[in-house]
């Protein structure tokens, strides 16, 4: 529930991704990609992707 609270704060541009909590970012870089706007976290590189 936090991951989609900073999603939408980075969508609406009220919080830069570089701001999230490194333990919350790759949930929040999900929430981007599911929405299609994974630009917004920059050169994020998920530790989950290959």
């Amino acid at each position: 529930m936090m991951a989609l609270l900073l999603a939408q704060r980075v969508i609406l541009m009220k919080l830069e991704f570089e701001a999230v909590p490194t333990s919350l970012k790759p949930q929040v870089y999900e929430h981007l990609v599911d929405n299609g706007i994974e630009f917004l976290a920059g050169n994020y590189q998920s530790p989950t992707k290959k």
